[in-house]
């Protein structure tokens, strides 16, 4: 055995051991915060969701500057409720936090804090286009953590690369994927289909193995099989999978009511943006690796460690359907 075979093997049980596990961790969880105005200088806040754990014991807010806090009051200054509020706590525990604001007035923003965002810019309750910037910028971001720790989505997109490889028919194929996807994600989102988690997670394993399979399987006299010549067609079925399970995630973050049309939006556009990250990086990686002579050797043993874990995911998924 060579030593690029046996790096090679080495990668591969690495890659079995090790997917599962982060793939299990790869779950979102949202924390959130309902602000009220009580009077022109007074706020009460409470966490009002907080998944597994108590927020109060992960979480702790700082103010604007100008408020000062008394256990679940908030007092402000002349200028109102108005500056950077933070979150400490926010990308450990949980993924994120949703501050709801509820003004006297009436109106209600939205704020979401992520690992990559830490803080966000209160405008008090009369600049909405703001807040609505801020959203959008907080579900963009969103959607890229998303795609890039959802390990069997990408798992995927890499396997439909192993499947068609980087030409024309490439594009066609995304496309289908994308397409399919942010039907799903948007119908799904909106509560106009409705499936549970469960079959959804294990039908995602599911295609997984099947794409993979399928990239393995390289006819030299038999007629090329279906998944081959239409590609486009078989990312476009399970990619409407696929979207429900981005939608299930989103559900688990949370939704905007003010805003709900520029959150779902961004979202998708987040995860469209880590997705073509993922593809230009494989492209990348695949021009440079063109050049060394045994890298046809990595083929089969990158698609047998996604097919393995695929295989894993969906015995532990189809179990999950029926215990």
């Amino acid at each position: 055995m060579t030593a690029l075979q046996r790096l090679l093997l080495l990668a591969t049980l690495s890659l079995v051991t090790l997917w599962p596990a982060a793939a299990r961790a790869h779950e979102l969880s949202m924390a959130e915060m309902d602000v009220r105005q009580v009077s022109a200088d007074q706020f009460v806040w409470h966490w009002t969701a907080s998944g597994k754990l108590p927020a109060a014991q992960e979480l702790s807010p700082r103010w604007p500057a100008g408020c000062q806090a008394q256990g679940n009051t908030v007092t402000c200054g002349p200028g109102g409720l108005a500056g950077s509020l933070s979150i400490d706590g926010v990308g450990q525990r949980y993924s994120a936090a949703m501050v709801k604001i509820n003004w006297l007035d009436g109106q209600r923003r939205v704020y979401t804090l992520t690992a990559n965002q830490t803080a966000v810019q209160l405008y008090g309750a009369a600049d909405d286009r703001r807040g609505m910037g801020e959203i959008a910028k907080a579900y963009g971001t969103l959607g890229v953590e998303h795609i890039l720790s959802g390990f069997d989505h990408l798992a995927f997109v890499i396997c439909l690369l192993f499947l068609v490889g980087f030409n024309r028919q490439l594009l066609w194929t995304i496309t289908a994927f994308t397409a399919a996807h942010s039907l799903t994600l948007a119908l799904s989102a909106l509560g106009w289909l409705v499936l549970r988690p469960p079959p959804v997670e294990a039908t995602i394993a599911l295609s997984i193995m099947l794409v993979a399979s399928e990239a393995l399987h390289q006819p030299l006299d038999k007629k090329p099989t279906w998944s081959r010549r239409w590609p486009a067609a078989v990312a476009f079925l399970f990619g409407l999978v696929h979207g429900l399970g981005f939608a299930g995630a989103l559900k688990e973050i949370g939704l905007p009511e003010n805003h709900l049309a520029v959150a779902l939006l961004t979202f998708n556009l987040g995860v469209e943006a880590g997705q073509l990250l993922v593809v230009c990086a494989a492209f990348a990686v695949w021009k440079w690796l063109a050049r060394l002579p045994a890298v046809g050797r990595a083929r089969a043993p990158a698609l047998y460690a996604m097919g393995a874990v695929a295989a894993y995911w969906s015995i532990g998924r189809v179990v999950a359907l029926v215990a």
